[in-house]
């Protein structure tokens, strides 16, 4: 008997550290591949040099020679590229940050301990199946945010080389010269948005992650437990949160400065009083605008959401608390007549709806107004139970920057500043006050 209970331990030990090991057909394995197709997989010394060769030609030497030696100066209004600099610019300062960040997490963590597939074998399987599942659905994630921008950018850079914008038969035809260019710049688009965009849909599938985590352990509260497990477990969810604010908050504070100050500047120029704005010459700055927006609100709102259901534990618990309370109460008066004979607690949300007028998916495991079955009072005394709503509210989790919790205020604080910044830049611009 202890000795099959000896080899089911070492059984169930080596199944763990499969899980906890990288190999060949792991559940990483079609994402390896995508990132050896984009030339961004550092796993050896090749690949490593590869990558970096590609980064220097897609994301630095093809925008530089786009800028200094395609652009057109001479040309007509519907082909001068007045804002091709903010343009250049903003892409590649994000695409270099983008990069820098990806290889150094690559390179010290590994793939798969930074995607923290090593910690999923101490997890339910509805939070592996989960996060698997979003794994595969982030690549989809990401074409939907690059193709649309990417058949814009194709369509009007096919549109100026056709239209003879370039003269410049660096190959001896200018027919293959222009093509080679055309082609050349919009690969560099192509890879500086796709590697901005990676970084933000990892941070995004790093935090879903964490929120299903949430969601599982939202579930102690419907089950008898004792507050050592559920400590344990918090304890355990929050030092993940903190590991990925250690890990994120340079790349978050750093896009957050440079995709402001892309913005600024490319409402600076496009104020001036001799600007032209139209779709031919600001159409790549609208492009690139949308592109870096959108790549900040991936980050800001998954920090967001976390945070709000990392911080929704504490009013959980709290519901959790006075529900057994007042579970324990009417269990010892029970002998005292009560106006209502039936259910303790009646089934109705915070504005008297009834369970069947639910409110769709703004309601979850952890953000609900459904009562809580009462176990706790059997096992738990209430001074165990106010220790644990105490310590929620004492130690809200979530995405910090430096110090700074990623959650709604931190962004109305965000947008109160920069809509200040816009006012004032108006005002020196078009006379604004």
């Amino acid at each position: 008997m202890e000795e099959n209970n000896t080899r089911e331990s070492l059984m169930e030990l080596n199944k763990k550290l499969h899980r906890s090991q990288s190999h060949a057909d792991d559940e990483l394995k079609s994402f390896r591949s995508y990132l050896r197709w984009m030339c961004v997989d550092q796993s050896s010394m090749a690949t490593s040099c590869l990558s970096w060769a590609v980064f220097v030609l897609l994301g630095l030497v093809v925008p530089a020679i786009s800028h200094f030696v395609l652009a057109c100066s001479s040309c007509d209004s519907r082909h001068g590229r007045p804002y091709d600099g903010v343009v250049q610019m903003s892409l590649s300062s994000v695409a270099t940050l983008s990069f820098v960040c990806l290889s150094r997490f690559v390179r010290k963590y590994g793939l798969r301990r930074f995607l923290f597939f090593d910690k999923l074998w101490d997890e339910s399987e509805t939070v592996r199946c989960g996060y698997t599942n979003q794994l595969n659905s982030s690549l989809k994630l990401l074409l939907i945010f690059v193709l649309p921008c990417f058949v814009a950018e194709c369509a009007y850079k096919i549109w100026w080389y056709a239209s003879g914008a370039s003269q410049i038969p660096f190959l001896g035809n200018v027919v293959l010269s222009d093509t080679v260019a055309c082609i050349l710049e919009l690969c560099s688009w192509l890879y500086r948005t796709i590697v901005i965009f990676l970084v933000c849909v990892l941070f995004h599938l790093i935090c879903h992650l964490q929120i299903l985590r949430l969601q599982d352990f939202a579930r102690v509260f419907q089950v008898e437990s004792d507050v050592g497990s559920v400590l344990s477990e918090h304890l355990r969810i929050r030092r993940h949160l903190r590991i990925i604010s250690h890990r994120y908050r340079g790349f978050v504070l750093c896009s957050l400065i440079l995709i402001t100050g892309s913005q600024f500047a490319s409402l600076l120029i496009t104020t001036q009083a001799h600007a032209v704005v139209d779709i031919y010459r600001a159409g790549e700055l609208a492009l690139c605008s949308i592109t870096l927006v959108t790549g900040l609100l991936i980050i800001l709102r998954s920090a967001t959401k976390i945070t709000h259901k990392a911080q929704a534990v504490t009013s959980l618990a709290a519901k959790w608390h006075i529900c057994a309370t007042l579970d324990t109460v009417d269990a010892t008066e029970a002998e005292t007549p009560r106006f209502d004979s039936g259910q303790v607690f009646p089934v109705v949300g915070t504005d008297g709806e009834s369970d069947g007028d639910g409110a769709g998916d703004e309601e979850d495991e952890l953000d609900n107004s459904k009562f809580i079955p009462a176990f706790a009072h059997n096992t738990i005394s209430f001074q165990k139970r106010q220790a644990l709503v105490t310590y929620f509210e004492n130690n809200r989790a979530g995405i910090t920057v430096y110090g700074f919790t990623l959650d709604r205020s931190t962004l109305h604080s965000i947008f109160g500043v920069e809509f200040a910044l816009v006012l004032w830049l108006l005002g020196k611009t078009v006379g604004i006050s």
